[in-house]
């Protein structure tokens, strides 16, 4: 491996546009991207510079001038895209959620360790300067003991039954592609749940509408989620402690503005942070200090807890009745 840390895109989409943006404003270095066709693989290399076009996830994956590849199609196929570029002795950053069900993440995150390999779901929120300093706060004891989140990612998507977020052989549905953010949260926060009540709405196509959720931890903690796909929310999110609270403003899963209240509700501190691009260039970061390191897991998403965010997922799907083709 050379100085620099080179990474390949796999897949052409919208969320592959935005994230290899934010790496080119960066300044990280991207080596290669990969389509199902030439012509999509040209066009993305012609717009962002970059020098190797592939047409085809496994002329990539042979790709000797590629360390680590940002997996981005749908999340019904990135286990078998993971599976590719792991067999292949590449690290592997993978769009969240990082595969269909808890049993396709466990397979990847062994395949992962097999191999000395870093495998990260690309969770970006995690890693931005205003979660960073929300888990400063927590550790600090500011807002006293955590009790409850209360977090929702709502909005209104397309309609069409042919959109991804639709199709149940994309691996459609509000959940999955939305409601992972709040799930992953409570997850950071209190762990894995002990009990889990969901109820959902449905789409004619099957994929779910809305999705609300309670858990309840092993220490007494509760976080409440909604996911939806139908409707407009307000994107918010609050940390409620014995001391105090932690309002996360609009969007809360995106760089944003945060206030601690105290439990008179005067604001003790107002924290955001200025940032370049949308912000999905900080997991990059982490994927690099820990591939320098040596590295195949992070503190701060650690594979097990990938693992265990997709059980928690599988354990509300089965509460709702969602099955995905050929599961």
């Amino acid at each position: 491996m050379t100085d620099a840390i080179r990474w390949g895109i796999l897949a052409t989409g919208g969320i592959a546009h935005a994230f290899t943006n934010d790496l080119d404003l960066g300044g990280f270095q991207v080596q290669a991207v990969a389509s199902r066709t030439q012509a999509s693989a040209d066009a993305f290399a012609a717009e962002f510079g970059i020098p190797t076009a592939h047409a085809s996830y496994e002329a990539l994956a042979a790709d000797g001038d590629v360390d680590i590849v940002y997996i981005s199609n749908p999340h019904p196929f990135h286990a078998e895209n993971a599976r590719l570029m792991l067999n292949a002795g590449k690290h592997v950053l993978i769009e969240k959620p990082i595969t269909l069900n808890g049993r396709e993440a466990r397979e990847i995150v062994d395949l992962a360790a097999s191999k000395n390999l870093l495998v990260l779901e690309g969770m970006w929120t995690r890693f931005l300067p205003h979660m960073v300093r929300i888990r400063e706060i927590l550790a600090a004891g500011t807002i006293g003991e955590v009790h409850t989140l209360i977090a929702d990612h709502t909005q209104l998507l397309p309609d069409a039954p042919e959109h991804r977020l639709n199709s149940m052989a994309l691996g459609g549905g509000a959940l999955l592609d939305l409601g992972i953010y709040p799930l992953s949260f409570a997850s950071e926060l209190f762990g894995r749940p002990e009990t889990i009540l969901a109820t959902a709405t449905f789409k004619p196509t099957g994929a779910d509408a809305q999705v609300a959720t309670t858990f309840r931890y092993p220490g007494g903690q509760i976080a409440q989620t909604l996911s939806a796909s139908d409707t407009a929310g307000p994107n918010t999110a609050t940390i409620l402690g014995t001391a105090g609270r932690i309002d996360i403003d609009r969007v809360w899963y995106a760089p944003t503005t945060i206030r601690v209240r105290d439990s008179a509700n005067e604001v003790i501190e107002t924290f955001s942070a200025p940032i370049t691009g949308r912000g999905m260039h900080f997991q990059a970061i982490e994927a690099e200090k820990l591939i320098r390191a040596g590295r195949i897991s992070s503190d701060i998403l650690p594979v097990e807890e990938m693992v265990a965010i997709m059980e928690t997922l599988d354990a509300v799907r089965e509460q709702i009745g969602l099955r995905y083709p050929g599961e």
